[in-house]
């Protein structure tokens, strides 16, 4: 019944929205994303999903106009988690749910997630790596307003090489341990790597996602060795760019990420063992760090829970947070381009907003800690010239919290307000 409720009271909203000439925010304190700053006593003129004005002080509404008052707050403009995966959240037999649920079971499972991630103040992810069709499908259900749900960029199924971190036959006995190939995602040499690309696209994927050194929670004993030759990371890298697709990178190592950096790739997800020399790399290429640290934090913690990991996982588990943790304190010093990202599927869908904290306790002020999950972001997935701001002309995603987040970055995580392309979905 409750969700029900809530359900109904967001189309409530959203209708009341659309029937008004336009909407008038009074913010009492104000982020616009890209001048660093917190503004006071503002007015935000939404109108057609779209930013009209932000001006100084509290503007009158005009008879037809919907007036919304978060004088107490602080608005932002919507943030985006560039790392998550929706269809799932991790659990101790989760390593069992491809044998147990259908296709329709994770699709109608990842709404829930969705819309957790939404009222978190995420109006937009990156979706880096599922079975291949339920992100896509995800992305259309929320587009066409039939479920609830952040903007969504998706890669569809992750990219591999045989027994490497995103081979989803990795673990498997007998006869599931089929020889898989392109279409699934799993690709040995250049004709392959091109094929891959090519059906992620076919497949209605907007990026590419590879897995260029092993992983933590995958049935797999290195969580480090580099996955890819450097032909096929340049191939991929190649065939993405002639059908306009970014390409984010997986790695924990060292070697595969160099690799990658080298390659062009245009983010390096979790960076977990990175040196002083790829982060120099980083710098010269303008490579994008999305650092995942609530994941790693989240797997140490299981790590201590017997029998939570298989065997082959735990001690990959328990050694990341404190090394993530370390990581990114010397890529923020060090002046690597940053864009926020939390890993969550790992970590619970929902609780985004905990990687603010740990990014400014790793050197982050509070302020670029938000531009990580506004313009930065933005700019990681080249949309800069719509979102990631406020300001006249973007899509109106705004956020509010309680609180001063400049002042106390933890109220991230009590959020007010969510507006996505002008439509209300969560009020004080």
């Amino acid at each position: 019944m409750l969700g029900k409720a809530i359900a109904t009271a967001s189309i409530i909203l959203m209708t009341a929205v659309a029937a008004h000439a336009a909407t008038i925010i009074h913010a009492g304190r104000l982020i616009n994303g890209y001048d660093g700053q917190v503004h006071h006593e503002m007015t935000l003129v939404v109108g057609d999903g779209r930013i009209v004005s932000v001006d100084k002080g509290y503007a009158e509404p005009k008879p037809d106009d919907l007036l919304i008052d978060l004088k107490p707050y602080t608005v932002t403009p919507g943030w985006m988690d560039m790392h998550t995966h929706l269809m799932s959240q991790h659990h101790s037999k989760v390593y069992s749910d491809k044998f147990f649920m259908n296709q329709a079971d994770y699709a109608l499972r990842s709404t829930v997630y969705a819309k957790r991630t939404l009222m978190a103040g995420f109006t937009t992810v990156r979706d880096l790596g599922d079975n291949g069709v339920n992100s896509v499908s995800l992305r259309k259900a929320i587009d066409e307003g039939w479920v609830v749900g952040p903007r969504i960029f998706t890669s569809g199924k992750s990219l591999a090489t045989t027994g490497g971190h995103a081979d989803p036959t990795n673990g498997l006995k007998g006869d599931f341990r089929r020889d898989a190939d392109p279409v699934d995602g799993v690709v040995n040499g250049p004709d392959d790597a091109r094929k891959a690309v090519r059906q992620r696209y076919k497949d209605g994927a907007d990026l590419i996602k590879l897995t260029a050194t092993g992983g933590v929670l995958s049935l797999a004993a290195n969580g480090q060795n580099p996955q890819f030759t450097e032909e096929e990371l340049r191939v991929i890298v190649e065939t993405a760019k002639d059908y306009g697709m970014t390409v984010a990178v997986h790695a924990h190592g060292t070697e595969g990420m160099k690799r990658a950096v080298l390659a062009g790739v245009d983010s390096i997800e979790h960076g977990t063992f990175m040196t002083d020399e790829v982060m120099q790399l980083m710098k010269e290429r303008g490579t994008y760090l999305v650092p995942t640290i609530s994941a790693g934090i989240w797997v140490a913690q299981k790590a201590e829970e017997d029998d939570y990991f298989p065997a082959i996982v735990r001690p990959k588990a328990a050694a990341i947070g404190p090394v993530a943790r370390q990581m990114f304190a010397r890529a923020a010093k060090a002046g690597v381009k940053i864009a926020f990202g939390t890993d969550s599927g790992v970590s619970p869908h929902g609780e985004n907003a905990q990687e603010f904290q740990w990014m400014v306790e790793g050197g982050l002020s509070p302020m670029q800690a938000i531009q990580s999950a506004t313009l930065e972001a933005a700019r990681l997935l080249k949309i800069d010239d719509r979102l990631g701001t406020l300001e006249p002309g973007k899509i109106a995603d705004v956020v509010a919290v309680k609180g001063n987040p400049i002042d106390d970055i933890r109220v991230t995580r009590d959020v007010v307000f969510v507006m996505k392309d002008g439509a209300v979905y969560r009020t004080p």
